[in-house]
């Protein structure tokens, strides 16, 4: 390459290469920490055959483990907190390609803050420090064969750079997605894209042939079917035949809309069955709540965009590699933790209220004839049950929200014990209970056009009911609304 040069660690091309620094190489030519080379070809080879990577991997982590030596002749120190410097170079080739003909994707001087720690019991030649784990590139696309990590580590004593031991051996570790999550996530999307989006056109072309103007439920359902369809819009599968490294963003940014639609449908989905004096069916009404979810979800935005679109420029930027980036990185996801929390209580707040304004009606059922007694006996079950599997959704998305923190930021913050295999589990159930939950509110919340009318008396009286709506309309179209907003006898 031009300017820059490659250091391949294997094949026919390789560069002189030694395994430890006691290599006797080093001293017989006088080589210094500035002329050495840290170099990883990624994947590795298994059972002597070099694999190669698969775009079904999606995007790549990688992370640096440092192993410090103590030594007492160069200790670490300790006092401080020692800075790191990497001259980081990251190539790519396809297999069509010659072995050395790698071309540069990124390359950057980036500074890392080293935090390692040793037992007193262990203060001995040889004994190996802890060190957290260090962030050092990531790629929201797999779409090459091979990549090159050549990484140097010039020490400047000046400066104090790179001034923090001895080194006994830097490890890079890589991350990837899981082919057989993709396939399967990538099938789930492309099941659920048309459902949504059959049903939704179903549920407003209902709508329409009411010949009345919508209200705020119908509306916001209609939102919600429109963002869910949207992130369900399987896009991904052009990552296969294209390169997109900005995927991982719009992923993200289309996940923040469905959290930002989903949570603010729940507050207007409530608050329209509550029944109260309020004059409802009118957004205006519920600006408050609104405001802090939007404001929430603009600040998770912020955040995402401040690490995810600086990397589209440089993949080794990282917010977790200063430590005011880290505090501030990890102080945001437990304020977004303790914030989903709260507004799920809050949720439960206005649930137990609508609940409650409903048991309150319950003695004028007890004016009501035997058969209309049971009809809203079991409108009012079937109503109940909605409002608990509403609180299970909210539960499990706050969980799957707080998990999905976690588990992205655990490799930045040096912790491993995370298990994949079950967060993997919980955040594609989570994805499809979602889909269901739409789909479920979509059928029930379609007006229909059936009427019913039922001798309910066991005199000759008789009277006319609707299909219940359970949506509080401005009309007496709903069964439910006109039951609990005044009292109801024969």
């Amino acid at each position: 390459m031009k300017g820059i040069n490659t250091f391949i660690p294997r094949g026919k091309k390789q560069c002189q290469h030694v395994e430890t620094f006691d290599d006797r190489a080093i001293s017989e030519k006088s080589i210094d920490a500035n002329q050495i080379i840290f170099s990883q070809m990624i994947p590795l080879p298994r059972e002597g055959k070099q694999l190669d990577m698969s775009r079904w991997f999606q995007n790549l982590v990688a992370v640096i483990d440092v192993s410090l030596e103590f030594n007492a002749d160069n200790p670490y120190p300790e006092d401080k907190t020692p800075e790191m410097l990497l001259v980081a170079n990251l190539f790519y080739r396809d297999k069509e390609d010659d072995e050395d003909d790698w071309k540069l994707l990124a390359s950057s001087n980036e500074h890392r803050m080293l935090d390692c720690n040793i037992e007193s019991n262990k203060r001995a030649e040889g004994h190996i420090y802890n060190c957290e784990l260090l962030p050092l590139f990531e790629l929201g696309s797999v779409h090459y064969d091979y990549y090159l990590i050549n990484i140097r580590l010039p020490v400047q004593v000046m400066s104090d750079i790179n001034i923090f031991g001895k080194l006994d051996e830097l490890s890079i570790i890589v991350i990837f997605q899981n082919g057989g999550f993709t396939k399967v996530w990538f099938s789930m999307k492309t099941v659920l894209f048309p459902t949504v989006i059959a049903v939704l056109i179903w549920f407003w072309r209902r709508v329409l042939t009411q010949g009345r103007s919508t209200n705020l439920t119908e509306r916001t359902l209609l939102a919600l079917g429109v963002i869910l369809s949207i992130m369900n819009c399987p896009i991904e599968w052009l990552t296969l035949a294209i390169n997109m490294p900005f995927l991982m963003l719009l992923n993200d940014i289309r996940d923040g809309a469905f959290y930002a639609m989903l949570l603010s449908f729940w507050i207007i989905f409530v608050g329209e069955h509550m029944m109260d004096q309020l004059e409802r069916n009118r957004l205006f009404v519920y600006w408050k709540h609104l405001t802090v979810v939007l404001l929430a979800c603009l600040a998770l935005f912020i955040f995402d965009i401040c690490e995810r679109g600086r990397q589209l420029v440089n993949p080794f930027y990282s917010i977790w590699s200063s430590p005011v980036g880290a505090a501030t990185a990890f102080g945001f996801i437990i304020v977004a933790a303790i914030a989903a929390c709260l507004y799920f209580v809050f949720l439960c707040y206005l649930v137990f209220r609508v609940l409650r304004n409903i048991r309150s009606k319950r003695t004028s059922l007890l004016h009501m004839s035997t058969l209309r007694r049971k009809y809203y006996l079991g409108l009012i079950f079937r109503f109940k049950f909605l409002m608990f599997v509403t609180l299970l959704c909210a539960a499990l998305t706050v969980i799957s929200f707080i998990i999905g923190q976690v588990s992205e930021g655990h490799w930045k913050w040096g912790e491993e014990d995370v298990g994949l295999e079950y967060t993997s589990a919980f955040l594609t159930g989570v994805y499809g209970m979602w889909n269901v939950y739409v789909v479920a509110l979509l059928s029930l919340y379609a007006p229909s056009h059936k009427k019913f009318t039922s001798d309910i008396d066991d005199t000759d009286s008789n009277s006319h009911e609707e299909e219940v709506q359970l949506t509080q309309l401005p009309s007496e179209t709903s069964n439910l609304a006109s039951f609990i907003t005044k009292s109801t006898t024969d």
